[in-house]
């Protein structure tokens, strides 16, 4: 067994991860298993995908090194049918829940009793806390190169609302709420109008923390001031209470 092929193995038991904790506290990437999975798809064959092969996915063309996982129901997850995937290397916990059509990418990480609804696209190397809900149409975005750039990652019980983008290795503490249609990314500040405060570019999203989209003035000329333009900006405008909390209990008639 070639060395990418065991990392890829490990990746999918949870034995090991595309992320670092580091003793300071902050997150990076690890980039052994980056480059395990870049190794994957340099050393892949194009094959066509046939009932022999891969079943459910015949018709299709990918790399013979990363082809589609397959689940049992010792697994513990309940992938519905309707054409999702869960790629090679990825790494999906028991009590997981995954509706149709959804995509979770290689070198993933999904922990136990999240769901990952319809519409959903988990980002090669993403990683997902426990009991996480990803609404329809989220985008959590993924990242192999630059190969030291740290991934998206959605620590416990956080709530990510319908539309939501997020993308460039932005951090989601715990049990904060994104609200739909939020863009999330390195180059949008985040406004907290609780603590009436501007968040570093690129900061994680504080614990608990409300974020809803909205606007400010574009005032870099004053051609842009008169014509009314304004820019996209994350607002947090409060933070979880058990009011909030009882709102966000996940419909537990869908496990």
């Amino acid at each position: 067994m070639s060395e990418y092929q065991k990392i890829l193995d490990d990746l999918e038991i949870g034995k090991i991860r595309a992320i670092k904790q580091n003793t300071d506290g902050t997150i990076s990437a690890n980039v052994e298993v980056k480059e395990a999975i870049l190794a994957a798809f340099r050393s892949g064959k194009n094959i066509e995908l046939t009932q022999a092969t891969e079943g459910l996915y015949k018709g299709f063309v990918d790399k013979d090194t990363i082809l589609p996982r397959k689940f049992r129901e010792s697994d513990s997850v309940r992938l519905v049918p309707g054409g999702s995937s869960v790629r090679r290397g990825a790494y999906v916990a028991k009590g997981v829940i995954i509706m149709p059509p959804a995509y979770i990418n290689i070198g993933a990480y999904v922990d136990e009793g999240t769901m990952v609804d319809s519409h959903v696209l988990v980002g090669s190397c993403a990683q997902i806390g426990k009991k996480v809900h990803l609404s329809a149409g989220v985008q959590i975005g993924g990242v192999l190169e630059p190969i030291g750039q740290t991934p998206v990652v959605i620590d416990d019980n956080a709530f990510i609302g319908a539309g939501a983008i997020i993308v460039e290795g932005i951090h989601v503490k715990k049990g904060a709420v994104i609200a739909p249609g939020v863009v999330l990314s390195k180059g949008v500040s985040i406004y907290d109008a609780v603590n009436e405060c501007v968040l570093e570019r690129g900061a994680p999203v504080p614990e608990n923390a409300v974020v809803v989209p909205g606007t400010r003035p574009l005032k870099a000329s004053e051609w842009a001031s008169k014509q009314n333009l304004f820019l996209h900006c994350p607002i947090i405008i409060k933070y979880r209470d058990e009011k909030s909390n009882a709102s966000l209990v996940l419909e537990e008639i869908l496990r």
